[in-house]
């Protein structure tokens, strides 16, 4: 797990006679200077890019996003052993996981469930007949030196992610914006490579070997890291909210690949660098803000832009590299031989007869959907009155997984959902609605008002933290 040490330092982004120029402040100092920082550097960035200014070096940057999410399931995608985190190393291991010559995957139906649904949600094409391959690449924790992923024809196609940014300075005003989602598609997690520096070695650990992944991909439609790390954000809330996945970025069931170049208007796109395994919204947006600012200066001092896979080093803040991709690596994809392609059916070309247990019906897991984020602000902001940023942050709360509510919540539950709310119908928020975090507080714990004002009766086991 990833800890900031140390306080770091502010990086800017300002406007100069060559273009966007990094300026390095005096280190930071409370949380609150270092989040004012990285908003205002981001809204800039958005300003900038909608007001260019006459006369000078204009630059635009596209971001595209590959987002893996580790599907929310019981067993592996092929096999049957067990899925769960921080188990002893190498002790959830098939003969299959580890590639034993003579074993067969066979196919998990809750995985191409879980990517029907999270497929639907994201407004895709699902198609009903998908096909499996095998990319091949030699690295120590994939035993079989190939992965099984979808190449050629993934399971869903051509879908669309609306996310909306908090601007202005009091955050009050609310830019909606979609990002085109070009596939998702089913594949197999890797083992983990445990560096020991101190020996020398590397260890490896293949309980994760295995586990079902949804590769999400998104169009290079954002402009810069707040954009990226708000779409992230949403299409985490979404996949908690469909349960396919818990979506927890600490235990790395969430890990984001940043692709990003920079060009001038009009011009053809640049060359592109990939950012690699971002486990953390905030870097993740460091990262990419970060590289945008160092392609321009490169460019800008008569460089050029490699085409390689870098990495971000969250103690230094910038991006480091890690390898050349100037020779295009030849995967040799070429169809997996043990498996049949993935056939799906709807109410319209179900066979007549055939048991509803052995085929996997679209329709059926449509009507399965539960309400989206997006559709609960809508409904929030409807029959409470709310404003939209509160609805916005209210939902961002709840995507922060099971935790007791500290007083500044429950305060912001209380008296800033909106001034349109009166106590009953707060009280109503916080009980009635479960997708809110305030609902946890409220059903364990004695309201009674008292000269207008409430007084909260909290059992010891409750007690919340100051």
């Amino acid at each position: 797990m990833l800890r900031w040490g140390s306080p770091g330092r502010r990086w800017a982004l300002a406007w100069g006679d060559g273009g966007f120029r990094q300026r390095r402040g005096s280190p930071t100092g409370s949380a609150s200077n270092r989040v004012r920082g990285q908003s205002s550097g981001a809204q800039q960035l958005l300003d900038t890019a909608q007001k260019p200014r006459k006369g000078k070096h204009e630059w635009a940057a596209l971001v595209g996003l590959e987002i893996h999410a580790q599907i929310s399931s019981n067993s592996k995608l092929f096999s049957g052993s067990q899925v769960r985190f921080a188990a002893p190393p190498n002790s959830l291991v098939s003969f299959f996981d580890a590639s034993l010559p003579g074993t067969l995957p066979v196919l998990n139906r809750r995985c191409v469930e879980a990517a029907v649904m999270t497929g639907l949600a994201l407004n895709c094409h699902i198609n009903k007949k998908s096909l499996f391959d095998r990319k091949h690449y030699f690295y120590a924790d994939l035993p079989a030196g190939y992965q099984i992923t979808q190449q050629r024809l993934p399971i869903a196609v051509n879908g669309s992610l609306t996310y909306s940014i908090c601007t202005g300075k009091k955050q009050s005003q609310m830019i909606t914006k979609t990002v085109r989602i070009k596939q998702i598609q089913l594949e197999q997690d890797s083992g983990k490579s445990l560096h020991d520096d101190l020996r020398s070695q590397t260890l490896i650990d293949l309980n994760r070997a295995g586990v079902g992944l949804l590769e999400v991909v998104l169009e290079p439609d954002m402009s810069c890291g707040e954009e990226a790390a708000t779409a992230v954000r949403e299409l985490q809330l979404i996949l908690q909210a469909l349960g396919t996945s818990q979506a927890n970025m600490a235990e790395g069931q969430l890990r984001v690949d940043a692709n990003i170049s920079v060009h001038h208007p009009g011009e053809p796109w640049g060359i592109r660098t990939e950012v690699k395994n971002l486990n953390s919204i905030k870097f993740l947006a460091k990262a990419i803000d970060y590289e945008i600012q160092r392609q321009i200066d490169e460019l800008e001092n008569g460089g050029e832009i490699l085409n390689e896979t870098r990495s971000f080093d969250y103690k230094l803040g910038c991006t480091m590299p890690m390898r050349d991709k100037e020779g295009k690596q030849d995967y040799r994809f070429m169809p997996e031989p043990n498996l049949p392609p993935l056939l799906l059916y709807d109410a319209t070309s179900l066979p007549a007869g055939t048991d509803s247990q052995q085929v996997i019906n679209i329709d059926q897991i449509r009507e399965r959907l539960p309400e989206l984020p997006r559709v609960t602000r809508e409904r929030l902001i409807q029959q409470y009155g709310m404003l939209p940023e509160h609805g916005f942050a209210l939902l961002r709360m709840r995507g922060q997984g099971p935790r007791l509510l500290s007083l500044k919540d429950i305060n912001y539950l209380l008296h800033s959902a909106s001034d349109k709310l009166d106590k009953r119908q707060t009280f109503e928020l916080m009980y009635n609605e479960p997708r809110l975090p305030g609902c946890f507080f409220a059903q364990n714990c004695d309201f009674r008002e008292e000269s207008g004002k409430y007084n909260l009766k909290i059992p010891f086991l409750y007690q919340l933290s100051p």
